[in-house]
């Protein structure tokens, strides 16, 4: 189920083996109650399909996180700095891996960084995007 799922989505067979190559738990992830929510949330957060698969390919640990104690904080965050849902969407597609990043331990520093040096919210905003 888990390769035909992929293939679903779009990957190609040479993106499903680096996938599973880099994340081989996603053997264990359930298609129905794990991965199939988990890409419907990204769809509802404006990705489409190949953008999906984009992102699984370039972070294929992203398909295990959680979505209560990963994703939808990580989103809040990026909605508190004053990111709207496309370009929300867009720095997920482009930079998958800020969802596997700590908050509080890696990104929340770091753009904290960026209001030091004298950026505002809107110009934290578009940096991100």
């Amino acid at each position: 189920p888990l390769l035909q799922w992929l293939g679903d989505l779009g990957l190609s067979d040479e993106q499903v083996q680096k996938s599973v190559g880099c994340f081989p738990k996603l053997f264990r992830l359930s298609v129905e109650h794990k991965l199939k929510p988990f890409a419907r949330w990204l769809e509802d957060l404006g990705l489409d399909k190949p953008q999906i698969a984009k992102a699984i390919t370039r972070f294929p640990n992203m398909c295990g996180l959680s979505l209560e104690a990963n994703l939808k904080p990580l989103v809040q965050w990026l909605e508190d700095l004053g990111l709207d849902k496309p370009q929300i969407a867009k720095a997920i597609g482009r930079f998958p891996i800020m969802c596997g990043f700590s908050l509080e331990a890696h990104l929340k520093p770091r753009v904290q960084w960026l209001f030091d040096v004298g950026l505002d919210k809107p110009q934290v905003a578009k940096v991100i995007a």
